[in-house]
């Protein structure tokens, strides 16, 4: 099949590929002649087991014991990640952007396949993208899981940063990418990356997500510093009568919540910082100049239990 529209041309087969997208704080995953993916799910896994922590599921040197032993329940979809269960801890299958937990891993695939795709694995070719820093061994038990578990007809592992560049129809670029955890610069040769000319730096998403969370706890311009509120995460909120802009919330907790784990409380809290930072936050489209940022519109953001004001968009 080969079609032209414009400058751009297509061309290839039809062969019902699919592609896996795996980042720090989603998965997503769709068919590769369409253009948006069908499903994005969290890299996050809910884990509900009365047994015991092993490591056996990690790589050697690895200190994190995420696999559970005993009458284990996962919870990989949206909905039941955010249930509050007791004892549900909440793990990220995901280390410095690399796979470090395969057996949430499968989980996520697992789900992929029956609640996503609703297809089997065997029928479809898979292109799985995945960073230009991820280890040769990573990549090779990756490449061993989908063939001997899932049984894939065909595999390619293709580098994001490539992907990004060939999405744009250059074959020679340098792609900066922004994701949870770091932002690196990566340097594409005509389809390949140059892993000796990457830059990386430790600040992506997650860095934004922990300044907005300070900016709330300290900044003199916020309430929670004169009102001592916590942000409070939706399932904690059983009512809340509306209230006027900076006043303080009027909310009832709900009686009937289970004990909860530290790591469960604390996805559900970066759950509504992460709403906060896409309701409030923009990308300047000019160098920094206080002058034009004081010029830029306000948002009117309501916190989940009930507190309101109207905000300035900060800039970054």
């Amino acid at each position: 099949i080969r079609i032209s529209v414009g400058k751009m041309m297509y061309g290839g087969d039809e062969i019902g590929a699919l592609v896996f997208d795996l980042g720090s704080q989603s998965f997503r995953i769709g068919a590769a002649q369409e253009d948006c993916p069908k499903a994005e799910i969290p890299s996050f896994v809910g884990v509900l087991s009365d047994g015991t922590l092993d490591t056996s599921a990690l790589e050697p040197g690895s200190k994190a014991g995420n696999r559970i032993n005993g009458n284990t329940k996962y919870f990989t979809d949206v909905t039941s990640l955010r249930v509050p269960r007791k004892d549900k801890e909440i793990i990220n299958c995901m280390k410095d952007g690399m796979i470090e937990d395969w057996d949430l891993f499968e989980k996520i695939i697992d789900y992929s396949y029956s609640k996503c795709l609703y297809t089997e694995a065997q029928y479809h070719p898979i292109l799985f993208s995945d960073s230009p820093l991820t280890t040769k061994s990573k990549r090779e038990n990756l490449v061993e899981i989908m063939f001997e578990k899932y049984h894939v007809p065909a595999l390619y592992l293709c580098r994001n940063a490539v992907l990004a560049a060939f999405s744009c129809g250059r074959p020679t670029a340098i792609v900066v990418d922004s994701g949870a955890v770091h932002t690196s610069a990566i340097p594409v040769h005509d389809g390949y990356v140059l892993p000796s000319a990457m830059v990386k730096c430790p600040l992506g998403g997650n860095f934004i997500s922990s300044q907005c969370k300070q900016f709330l706890a300290v900044c003199p311009i916020t309430f929670l510093q004169e009102s001592n509120i916590e942000v409070t995460p939706h399932y904690m909120i059983a009512k809340k009568t509306p209230v006027k802009e900076k006043e303080k919330p009027i909310w009832t907790k709900k009686r009937t919540l289970p004990e909860v784990t530290n790591s469960w409380y604390n996805y559900m809290c970066q759950s509504v910082i992460q709403d906060f930072k896409h309701s409030v936050l923009q990308i300047t489209e000019t160098p920094y100049d206080e002058k034009i940022v004081s010029t830029l519109p306000t948002s009117h953001y309501e916190f989940p239990n009930g507190y309101n004001q109207v905000i300035i968009i900060f800039s970054l």
